[in-house]
């Protein structure tokens, strides 16, 4: 499994989506399932799967999908299609 493919799942776990969903244009609050307590699993869960630490800033700024692949390279973490 890719990384891009395990951020697909991170997020589909944290926020209950069913597995075939299109998460890459995802944005938060654009769906119900992605409110803050939501968002506090989904860095968890994103964490737990690539053993980083994000720290208070990144948590804030993760606002979509594409916001969390920007913040996993900061990491050192590639997730190339």
């Amino acid at each position: 499994m890719s990384n891009l493919d395990r951020l697909r799942t991170a997020f589909r776990t944290a926020l209950g989506l069913p597995e075939d969903l299109d998460v890459d244009r995802l944005e938060y609050r654009a769906i119900e399932q992605w409110d803050s307590l939501a968002h506090l699993t989904l860095i968890a869960e994103i964490e737990d799967a690539f053993d980083v630490m994000i720290d208070t800033d990144e948590v804030i700024d993760l606002s979509s999908f594409g916001k969390a692949v920007e913040i996993l390279g900061k990491h050192d973490v590639a997730l190339a299609g």
